[in-house]
């Protein structure tokens, strides 16, 4: 109960790490909802990866460029969350493409994108000592030290992406359940795709950029998948989903500190207790 008491005070040393934790934890399997729906969950594990390549790249260019001064400055932040916008959105746009041409498998395709993603993050800040050693929390889903302007960022875009959602969710979910209706009522299902993976990409990118990609695929595929197994409509299947990620992501930030161990594995692994 101490511990729990401390975690609460509005002066707890490590306030924004469990604020950015809830705040992913919670909103980020509204989103996943919509890769669980169109079965392609495997989607929400790779776009991470390739969201931190983004950010491993911008990263060694800033080193070779002789501009890295730690990853802390804000050229190297912005820098950081541009590679992630950019590779993410560029990762969409080209697999969706590619859908449309209908040659060869989609899970062919993702999964491939994902190993060549890893390595490529790997293989960059291999080469890059000063960029690794900066950045290898966020590979690790350590979160400890996040910043004001992390947690503003974060809630910030989060509350405009999710209130969007929200807004036009019935289309959303229309062209998702249920694409043949949705061209009989004449819905413009390329627009709502676009603008589906164009919040799924946003939001990935964001949590990647502030949490890394272990606790933003985690948040994001398993929440919805154990709403599955409950909810018997829409509404639920969000509700659930949201509640679920919200209460496993402040279960896995207080084990984490009452055991001294990393808050990103230890947040999935909750999840992954929960789920069986």
């Amino acid at each position: 109960m101490e511990l729990l008491r401390e975690i609460l005070d509005p002066n707890f040393l490590f306030r924004n790490s469990l604020l950015v934790s809830v705040m992913i934890g919670a909103l980020a399997p509204l989103f996943g909802v919509f890769l669980v729906m169109r079965r392609m969950v495997f989607l929400g594990v790779a776009l991470p990866h390739i969201s931190a390549t983004g950010i491993a790249l911008a990263l060694s260019l800033h080193v070779w460029l002789g501009y890295y001064d730690g990853g802390h400055g804000s050229n190297e932040r912005l820098l950081a969350l541009m590679g992630s916008i950019v590779f993410t959105g560029a990762a969409l746009i080209i697999l969706a493409l590619l859908e449309r041409r209908d040659r060869g498998a989609a899970e062919g395709r993702i999964g491939a994108a994902y190993v060549m993603a890893s390595a490529a993050s790997i293989l960059l800040l291999a080469k890059c000592p000063q960029a690794e050693r900066g950045w290898l929390s966020l590979f690790k889903g350590e979160i400890l030290a996040v910043s004001d302007k992390d947690v503003i960022l974060g809630a910030s875009s989060f509350f405009a992406l999710t209130t969007i959602l929200l807004v036009f969710r019935k289309e959303l979910l229309l062209v998702s359940y249920d694409r043949a209706l949705a061209i009989v009522l004449r819905k413009n299902v390329a627009f709502w795709d676009i603008a589906l993976y164009t919040l799924i990409g946003l939001s990935v990118s964001i949590s990647v950029f502030i949490a890394g990609p272990l606790i933003t695929f985690g948040f994001m595929l398993i929440p919805p998948q154990i709403a599955q197994l409950f909810s018997r409509s829409m509404r639920q299947l969000g509700i659930i989903a949201f509640s679920v990620g919200g209460i496993g992501a402040f279960a896995g930030f207080y084990a984490a500190i009452h055991w001294d161990l990393p808050i990103g594995p230890v947040n999935v692994a909750v999840l992954g207790v929960a789920y069986l």
